[in-house]
This record gives C-alpha cells, sequence and structure tokens, in this order.
C-alpha cells in the first residue's frame, strides 16, 4: 500500500507539461542526438547512442543542477511504475559540465550533460521525460524535455500520399504506412495492445494518436483511412539568420547596439496564405545555435532582444481569433511569450523574443478563441499547400498482457518528398 501510494505521489509530481520551462532566467534549451542539432532525441536500448543537453543560466555565477527520467506511457500520463523498474544506477545525476560566457554581452553559465550516463540510464523502452531541477530537491524543477526509447521489435514502411478528400487534396497530407510486428510480441488483441502516434516535424501539438488499422493479418497491420492520417500541409517555414550580429541578414531591418544589450528589429511579415507555394530548404520549424564567426557557440556568442511584426489584411486584427510566434523557439507552446498583440496605432501584431545567435526557423500561427481545443492553425497566416516539405515519424507502441506501461517497439521516419518523380530526398535514422 505504501508503494502504491509513493507511486502515485510520484506520478502526480510529474504530471506537467513535457515540454517547458519554469525558470525564466533559463533560456536555449536543448535535447538532441549527439552532434546533431535538428534530430529528435531518441536512442535505442541498450545501445552506445548518446544525446546532447544545452541550456544557459542567464546572469552568470553556478548552480547545483541535476536531473532524472520519468518514464510515461503512450499518451505521457506517468507509467505506474517505481524508477527502479525503468532505471539503473543513480536516480539522480549532476550536471558538472559547465562554463561562464565570454566576449559577450550577455552574462550567462553555459551547462551542458550527455545522456544516459553510465551510472544513470533507462533499462526499458517508451516514452521519457528529462526532469533538471535545482539543489537536488525534485520539487525546484527548471525545466522538462521528452526523449524517447526504442527497442525496435517492428518495420513500418510508410509513404506520404495527396488525399482523396476533395477537402484536403490540395491542402493536406496523408500519412499512408504499415506495421510489420516482429514473431516474438505475443499480440492477443491488437487494438487494445498496439497504439500508434504520428508525429509531423517531431510536433506533439498536433499529434494523431489512437488511429485504428484499416486491415490486420497475423502480425502486420496496415493504416490507410482517409480520416485519421490527414495532416494540414502548411507551408516551408520563415527565417530568421542571426548566426552574425555585425554582419546583418536580409531578414532584419534594423540593430539597436546598448551599452550591455542588442536588439533586433526583424522586417515587418506579411500574410502568406493567399501566395503561390515556392519551395526553398528550411529547418521545418527547428533552430540551431551556431554562429559565422570563429568562436565556440555554446558560451561565446551572445544574445540579443528579437522584435517580431506581422501586417495583417488591412491592417485589421483578426476576429476572434489570436495569433502567436510559433516554431521550437516557442517550444510549440502556445505560451503568453509568444502571443502577439495589437498595435492598433500601427496596424500590426507585435512580441519579442530574447534569443541566443544561431539560425531560427519561426511562423505565425492563429488560434480561434472559441475552439476548446486551442488547435494552431496555418490557414490564415501562413496557407496550407499539398507541395510543403515535411517530415513524418511514426511511433508504435506495445503493451504486454498485465504490463504496467507502454514499450516503444518500432520508429519510422518519411519525408514527404520521398518517392515523388524528380526529387532525391535521401532519409536517415
Amino acid at each position: 500500500m505504501y508503494l502504491l501510494c509513493l507511486m502515485m505521489i510520484t506520478g502526480a509530481a510529474f504530471a506537467q507539461i513535457p515540454d517547458a520551462v519554469y525558470s525564466p532566467s533559463v533560456k536555449s534549451v536543448q535535447l538532441y542526438r549527439s552532434g546533431d542539432q535538428l534530430s529528435y532525441p531518441v536512442i535505442r536500448l541498450n545501445s552506445s547512442e548518446r544525446l546532447e543537453l544545452h541550456f544557459d543560466e542567464i546572469g552568470g555565477g553556478v548552480k547545483a543542477y541535476s536531473y532524472t527520467f520519468q518514464l510515461c506511457n503512450a499518451d505521457w500520463t506517468p507509467a505506474i511504475l517505481s524508477q527502479f523498474d525503468y532505471m539503473r544506477g543513480f536516480m539522480q545525476q549532476r550536471i558538472n559540465t559547465y562554463r561562464n560566457s565570454s566576449i559577450a554581452f550577455t552574462r550567462y553559465t553555459h551547462y551542458q550533460a550527455t545522456l544516459p550516463d553510465q551510472n544513470c540510464y533507462p533499462t526499458r523502452s517508451g516514452n521519457y521525460i528529462l526532469r533538471v531541477f535545482l539543489n537536488a530537491d525534485t520539487s525546484k524543477t527548471i525545466f522538462t524535455k521528452r526523449f524517447l526509447v526504442v527497442e525496435e521489435k517492428a518495420t513500418i514502411p510508410a509513404q506520404i500520399q495527396q488525399p482523396f478528400n476533395g477537402q484536403y487534396f490540395r491542402t493536406g497530407q496523408k500519412v499512408q504506412f504499415k506495421v510489420q510486428l516482429s514473431d516474438g510480441l505475443n499480440i492477443s488483441n491488437h487494438l487494445q495492445q498496439v497504439k500508434v502516434a504520428i508525429l509531423q516535424n517531431y510536433r506533439w501539438d498536433n499529434a494523431h494518436t489512437d488511429l485504428k488499422p484499416t486491415f490486420f493479418s497475423r502480425n502486420a497491420l496496415e493504416y490507410n483511412t482517409e480520416n485519421d492520417a490527414v495532416f494540414p500541409a502548411g507551408k516551408e517555414w520563415r527565417w530568421l539568420d542571426m548566426r552574425s550580429i555585425r554582419f546583418l541578414s536580409a531578414q532584419i531591418e534594423s540593430v539597436k547596439n546598448k551599452p550591455t544589450s542588442t536588439d533586433l528589429i526583424m522586417k515587418p511579415d506579411g500574410d502568406r496564405s493567399g501566395q503561390r507555394f515556392n519551395f526553398f530548404r528550411d529547418a521545418n520549424g527547428m533552430y540551431t545555435i551556431e554562429t559565422t564567426e570563429s568562436i565556440n557557440p555554446f558560451w561565446q556568442t551572445d544574445y540579443a532582444t528579437v522584435y517580431f511584426s506581422y501586417v495583417p489584411k488591412g491592417n485589421v486584427p483578426f476576429p476572434d481569433k489570436d495569433i502567436y510566434l510559433f516554431g521550437q523557439l516557442t517550444d510549440y507552446n502556445l505560451r503568453d511569450s509568444a502571443k502577439m498583440k495589437f498595435n492598433a496605432e500601427k496596424g500590426i501584431y507585435e512580441t519579442s523574443l530574447f534569443l541566443k545567435q544561431g539560425y531560427y526557423d519561426y511562423c505565425y500561427v492563429t488560434i480561434d478563441r472559441n475552439d476548446p481545443r486551442r488547435q494552431a492553425s496555418f490557414e490564415f497566416t501562413e496557407g496550407n499547400y499539398w507541395e510543403s516539405e515535411n517530415e513524418y515519424m511514426i511511433l508504435v507502441y506495445f503493451r504486454p498482457i498485465g504490463g504496467r506501461a507502454d514499450e516503444l517497439i518500432g520508429l519510422g521516419r518519411v519525408n514527404s518528398y520521398t518517392g515523388r518523380q524528380g526529387i532525391i530526398r535521401g532519409q536517415s535514422y
């Protein structure tokens, strides 16, 4: 009884937004596969693969940060398991690698770690939340980040098709795929034991879950529905190049150099929903911390306050809609800091973010105030075009009979340009 209560208390403590920063002084939180800033944080179980964690504490000084892991189910609810059931070694690990900033106006301390550490690593596959906290006190959570541990027991061939439904024919992308399960899995009820999630550009805010197979034969499940796996295609993302503050990129209108800080004013962005589609290579909403100068990007680059503005049609605000700056630079969260305010005098929406030097993708989305789901929409600001290039990731979960947690047994990737005539685009895991 005591153990059950302890697990319930632990689960409640972790029942929070999986990707969130709770300290206003912590910036530029990144978690990715070692050496690739544009990758999703996923590793194979019991492999030598590692993840890199990076973040900054504004203001300088050194603090005692530690991290731990929380195993979650396919829907990101905490698994009803003790940490001893899915972790080996220490339950907490101190972050010991840090360095103070140099040659930068902004004072900060850069922290980094390689995960999992040999003294603290997961022993089960599934969804995990990395939790970083202060002074060995797990109640003092600084930020949380998702990552995945996969034990491959399924293959997932997939392709992107243009929807047959006339409503989405020109604006959507349909994911058709098949799940081939290994013979070692004991499947008695595939509708209850197997779960699937599809992510577009590594986003969880619009992930498609609870998909049901259209055909099941022995260990093969085929998914080919016209409604459950159709995504709004969006458009190629806007971009901000602030890898150099001395030599401004084309998107930056002006710079204000202050004694201890820098302001970058972006050129006003307009409505793209009615423009013709034009392909250009983007980072699918993500960003990289980098510089064009010969310095270390993690602890020698500077920060700047970047001012964004969006000009609506006719300089009139959207009726019954809010507009947000959107992308990995806001963790795809519709938080207050990303919400744009309408300047009636100028007839534009405005907001600002404190960003580290790098290359950023972003866009603008609207939220219907009357929509309880608060679903981000590209329709009125960017437009949706079937021709858009998007990356899709398919996750397959399995729960054994009597199991208390969902296992991640398969991960498939497919790009919307894969297989299109005249287009060559390689894919890698």
